[in-house]
């Protein structure tokens, strides 16, 4: 399967530790997003990690080696209380999404469509190519911090272009 259009380019996360930015790639919306940096070291369940109201507004760090290969489940399905069957809650609530690698296939008799393509729909970016344990181990020493998820792409440099710096 071919990446979606837009998809892996490439990206930085900046911390508020002043170390270096973290050069990664993207993948769901692109668009650039700063929140708190928190961390989820869970093997399994990032559908339901990801629509946790706990981490509103937060950067979510996944620990799991390899993350949307199992797609993401119908949204539709209700419990018999009338609430998601396969989400904590019906939005998602993170920031943004930082993983070790993605998977571009996905492959699950319960999956609607990717990782990736949700993220999209709900205009959540997502990075990979970062080392997350290494990144949890830094969190896990000096707490939670501010970050910023920034991405490079020649679309993004083209809608943000200010040809007004042409003109004197």
């Amino acid at each position: 399967m071919a990446k979606p259009l837009n998809q892996g380019d490439k990206a930085l996360l900046h911390l508020a530790n002043d170390s270096a930015p973290i050069k990664c790639n993207s993948f769901g919306a692109n668009e650039s997003v700063s929140g708190e940096v928190v961390f989820n070291t869970g093997m399994v369940g990032y559908p339901e990690a990801l629509t946790d109201p706990s981490y509103r507004g937060q950067i979510l760090v996944l620990t799991y080696p390899l993350i949307g290969n199992y797609g993401v489940p119908d949204e539709s399905v209700l419990d018999e209380l009338g609430l998601p069957l396969y989400f904590e809650s019906k939005d998602i609530h993170i920031t943004g999404l930082v993983v070790s690698s993605y998977s571009w296939e996905h492959s699950h008799w319960a999956a609607q469509k990717s990782l990736g393509k949700w993220l999209t729909e709900n205009r959540i970016p997502g990075v990979y190519g970062i080392d997350t344990r290494e990144l949890t181990k830094n969190l896990r020493e000096v707490g939670s911090m501010l970050g910023k998820i920034e991405i490079v792409s020649l679309i993004f440099l083209i809608q943000n272009f200010d040809d007004s710096l042409f003109y004197m």
